[in-house]
């Protein structure tokens, strides 16, 4: 839909990040990201929601013992102008009351899809599109996590001769967020959200054999890093930004075996006035005001952005591709280094802060057995990033509301190894993906200067999925998710001063909470009917029971000498059963 979603995951994973009925498809693009995608520095994932019928009307319902959810499409004008609904809402809270371990935390989410689709003639079509969803997560009574998006965007699509098109958009997107943390005496709520408002055009045109993509979009951007009150105190830090973007993106096909992606993006960001800036010293403390007017630019940032990849097709079975990509990033996201505080606060670039820009060169290689039942693939990569900012030693998201003052800039490297093999046909179909990697940031004036696991660092990823078709009605799958621990800062030992012990901190992210992993199953029947599609749903999610970490707080004893980590997990086994209707 051309509009951005922010923090889409779901209860750590138990559900999918976009309700499926509504999804006509998804591609992710992870660093070699063609002209046309910018705002992100390593990965976008581009989501395309599905149109209504306009030829008859359809639904479906799902009940279960977790979830609940409901899909209706159907013609407003037949074979001219259609529409589709999809809502769900889980309410797990309510059965963790039953569990000993986990009957204070609190889980669930909803969300909404609505499109409505015009075509006006055979060349003009017309789509009105809107997504809502809100997310909590608290666990005990320590931290209290809440989230929501909402976006809509209204999009022209025009069609010239063939195969060419424009598309004009007009979107929004609202992010926004309500955290509350309360442990060791602090407590403390925020707020925070991300607003954009954007035209863009887009143009797609065919030359033969070759295709054009190329475009313009204009942003104008709210970021409320953070709002809080603490006993008496009121702040709030809040500002604005206008991005512009052009773009011309070239898919060459040379031979049959000899393909290219050449692209380039030029992108300009300025920071309005009518919020304060200021200078930071370098103790973190404010130097000198700035008192811009409204919409005045404060300062303007150009970033010129070539993409390019090369594919060659050795032979009927297999390939290599080579590739380059620089991106550039200016919302920031900065997430706490304890894992007893997992919050981000937002940001964008400043006259302080400056836009996050990557460079990254891949190569892959890819495979395939005669008769594609079989394909195999192996990639490699390295990114080097500049103006990361982190936080200050010392400083976390709630040291001050000025959050120039929280953080430095440095430099950061990542690089790694992805490998997959799949299994496309017969009754067992699935795959096996492993990631080894390594994620590193180096900042004057943090851990020495010396270079540390970034927050991000997941060592090993393996990703093994197994769908077995018994027969038309019976279908078995199973899917095992292994994530090397999260990399945190934790305390290196404490002293006491007076009446108070201080912790003491040697090393940046030099620890690793327990690694995270858990294995689902799950069995379907089906049954079909002369107007409907009947299935029952049985499901285990984490079979073996793992509980994995989601905090960890260091507790001290009642004298304070002694500190013990206790981890908090948001749930266990999750056994549940689902009837679903189609029609």
């Amino acid at each position: 839909m051309n509009a951005p979603v922010y923090n889409v995951g779901h209860l750590a994973g138990l559900f999918s990040a976009f309700n499926d009925d509504a999804l006509a498809s998804a591609t992710l693009y992870k660093g070699l990201l063609p002209a046309q995608y910018g705002g992100a520095s390593s990965a976008v994932l581009d989501v395309t929601g599905r149109s209504g019928s306009k030829t008859g009307w359809h639904g479906g319902a799902t009940i279960g013992l977790l979830s609940a959810k409901g899909t209706i499409e159907g013609p407003i004008i037949k074979d001219k102008m259609s529409f589709l609904v999809t809502a769900r809402r889980t309410y797990m809270d309510m059965f963790l009351k039953l569990s000993k371990d986990f009957k204070d935390n609190t889980l669930y989410f909803y969300d909404i899809n609505a499109k409505l689709d015009w075509m006006i003639d055979r060349r003009n079509q017309l789509f009105l599109t809107f997504f809502t969803g809100y997310d909590r997560t608290a666990v005990e009574d320590m931290a209290d996590i809440r989230w929501g998006n909402l976006t809509t965007s209204l999009k022209w699509l025009h069609r010239f001769n063939g195969e060419s098109n424009s598309q004009t958009t007009l979107l929004y997107s609202d992010y926004h967020t309500n955290n509350g943390v309360d442990f060791a005496g602090f407590h403390l709520w925020y707020k925070g959200h991300i607003r954009q408002a954007s035209l863009r055009q887009d143009f797609h045109i065919e030359l033969g054999k070759h295709q054009l993509k190329a475009g313009f979009q204009s942003s104008l951007l709210n970021v409320k890093s953070a709002e809080w009150e603490i006993v008496t105190k009121y702040d709030k830090e809040e500002r604005r930004a206008w991005e512009n973007a052009v773009w011309v993106n070239g898919t060459l096909n040379f031979t049959e075996a000899l393909t290219a992606s050449l692209g380039l993006r030029l992108g300009t960001f300025s920071p309005l006035g009518g919020s304060l800036y200021y200078d930071i010293e370098p103790d973190g403390s404010i130097g000198w005001y700035y008192n811009y007017k409204d919409n005045e630019i404060v300062k303007t940032y150009v970033t010129l952005e070539p993409r390019a990849s090369i594919s060659y097709q050795l032979s009927e079975l297999t390939s290599v591709k080579l590739g380059y990509a620089r991106t550039s990033q200016n919302i920031h996201a900065l997430r706490n280094q304890s894992t007893s505080t997992p919050f981000d606060r937002y940001t964008i670039s400043s006259n302080i802060i400056r836009p996050e820009v990557a460079n990254q060169v891949s190569a892959g290689f890819y495979m395939m057995t005669p008769k594609q039942d079989y394909d195999f693939s192996a990639e490699v990569y390295y990114r080097k990033t500049d103006d990361v900012i982190d936080y200050r030693d010392g400083k976390s998201f709630g040291s001050e509301i000025e959050i120039e003052r929280l953080v430095l800039p440095g430099e950061g490297k990542s690089y790694g190894v992805e490998l997959c093999a799949r299994k496309n046909m017969g009754p067992l179909t699935g795959w096996l993906a492993y990631t080894l990697s390594w994620s590193k940031t180096r900042i004057e004036g943090i851990n020495g200067g010396n270079w540390y696991d970034a927050n991000n660092d997941r060592r090993h990823d393996i990703n093994i999925v197994g769908m077995y078709r018994l027969n038309d009605r019976w279908t078995f799958n199973a899917a095992w998710v292994f994530n090397s621990g999260q990399a945190f800062t934790a305390p290196s030992g404490k002293y006491q001063l007076i009446d108070n012990w201080i912790y003491y901190y040697a090393e940046r992210n030099g620890y690793r909470a327990p690694d995270y992993h858990h294995l689902d199953i799950s069995a379907v029947l089906t049954k079909e009917h002369a107007r409907t599609t009947h299935q029952w749903i049985f499901s285990i999610y984490n079979l073996y029971n793992r509980y994995n970490p989601y905090l960890i707080n260091f507790e001290d004893s009642q004298d304070g000498a002694r500190t013990r980590a206790v981890q908090y997990s948001l749930f266990g086994i999750v056994p549940s059963v689902a009837f679903n209707i189609k029609f």
